[in-house]
């Protein structure tokens, strides 16, 4: 066997077996259930989780304050003080800052990005309504990639 190719393992096939199945919960909860208006962002989350070399547990936890955050301080922000590159920036600084504060310093990541989400993107829907959905949609991919993790242990991919 070429050194380009590897035996495909029970560990790989298991693995890409769960991610897929998460995924797809996921697409169809936030879409057809729930009817996000931005449903990919749900199975997205879900391979972050999945897909990361991080404790999925941990990293779940860091994605969840990080987005609350994100969505938050994007909503308000942009409310109080309307949104331009230059509040964007503020907005940047500031969960960095809260972060720090509330001893999440490594959920600033997904702070920053669902803050970039939420300010940057246009919108046909509120900044407030916007933040909410980013909230739900990632959540959601969280709690099934969760759900997944604790009832289909696997050893990490091979």
């Amino acid at each position: 066997m070429s050194a380009l190719f590897r035996p495909v393992t029970r560990t790989t096939v298991l693995h890409s077996a769960r991610t897929t199945i998460a995924v797809l919960v996921s697409i169809l909860l936030a879409s057809f259930v729930l009817k996000l208006p931005e449903f990919y962002w749900a199975p997205v989350s879900a391979v972050v989780i999945l897909l990361s070399a991080t404790d999925p547990m941990k990293l779940a936890w860091q994605r969840c304050a990080g987005t609350a955050l994100g969505a938050i301080l994007g909503a308000l922000i942009a409310r109080y003080l309307g949104q331009s590159w230059i509040v964007y920036g503020f907005g940047i600084f500031i969960a960095g800052i809260v972060s720090a504060l509330l001893h999440v310093s490594t959920a600033y990541r997904f702070a920053a990005i669902t803050l970039t989400i939420v300010m940057l993107v246009p919108h046909t829907r509120s900044t407030q309504l916007v933040a909410f959905h980013r909230f739900l949609e990632v959540s959601l991919g969280i709690a099934v990639a969760l759900l997944l993790t604790v009832i289909w242990r696997l050893d990490p991919p091979e």
